[in-house]
Protein backbone atom coordinates (compact mmCIF):
# COMPACT_ATOMS: atom_id res chain seq x y z
CA UNK A 1 0.00 0.00 0.00
CA UNK A 2 1.26 3.49 -0.85
CA UNK A 3 1.50 6.16 1.76
CA UNK A 4 0.40 9.72 1.09
CA UNK A 5 3.78 11.10 -0.09
CA UNK A 6 4.19 8.32 -2.66
CA UNK A 7 0.62 8.77 -3.83
CA UNK A 8 0.96 12.56 -4.18
CA UNK A 9 4.26 12.10 -6.05
CA UNK A 10 2.60 9.63 -8.39
CA UNK A 11 -0.27 12.05 -9.04
CA UNK A 12 2.21 14.86 -9.70
CA UNK A 13 4.08 12.63 -12.16
CA UNK A 14 0.82 11.73 -13.93
CA UNK A 15 -0.22 15.39 -14.15
CA UNK A 16 3.13 16.50 -15.62
CA UNK A 17 3.26 13.55 -18.01
CA UNK A 18 -0.31 14.20 -19.20
CA UNK A 19 0.36 17.91 -19.74
CA UNK A 20 3.50 17.09 -21.70
CA UNK A 21 1.66 14.53 -23.80
CA UNK A 22 -1.13 16.92 -24.77
CA UNK A 23 1.35 19.74 -25.41
CA UNK A 24 3.27 17.47 -27.78
CA UNK A 25 0.05 16.48 -29.57
CA UNK A 26 -0.94 20.17 -29.89
CA UNK A 27 2.48 21.15 -31.24
CA UNK A 28 2.61 18.34 -33.78
CA UNK A 29 -0.93 18.81 -35.10
CA UNK A 30 -1.34 22.59 -35.05
CA UNK A 31 1.70 24.76 -34.35
CA UNK A 32 4.33 23.09 -36.53
CA UNK A 33 2.05 22.74 -39.60
CA UNK A 34 0.98 26.38 -39.09
CA UNK A 35 4.63 27.49 -39.18
CA UNK A 36 5.36 25.38 -42.26
CA UNK A 37 2.32 26.64 -44.18
CA UNK A 38 3.11 30.25 -43.24
CA UNK A 39 6.71 29.87 -44.40
CA UNK A 40 5.66 28.34 -47.70
CA UNK A 41 3.08 31.08 -48.33
CA UNK A 42 5.65 33.80 -47.70
CA UNK A 43 8.20 32.14 -49.96
CA UNK A 44 5.60 31.82 -52.72
CA UNK A 45 4.62 35.48 -52.30
CA UNK A 46 8.23 36.68 -52.47
CA UNK A 47 8.99 34.54 -55.52
CA UNK A 48 5.89 35.92 -57.24
CA UNK A 49 6.99 39.48 -56.42
CA UNK A 50 10.49 38.76 -57.79
CA UNK A 51 9.03 37.43 -61.05
CA UNK A 52 6.82 40.52 -61.38
CA UNK A 53 9.82 42.78 -60.78
CA UNK A 54 11.81 40.94 -63.46
CA UNK A 55 8.97 41.43 -65.97
CA UNK A 56 8.71 45.15 -65.12
CA UNK A 57 12.48 45.69 -65.44
CA UNK A 58 12.63 44.10 -68.91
Amino acid sequence: MMDFSQFSGFLLFLAIFTMGFWLMIFLMTFVIPYWIVGYLREEWKYRKMEKENEVIEE
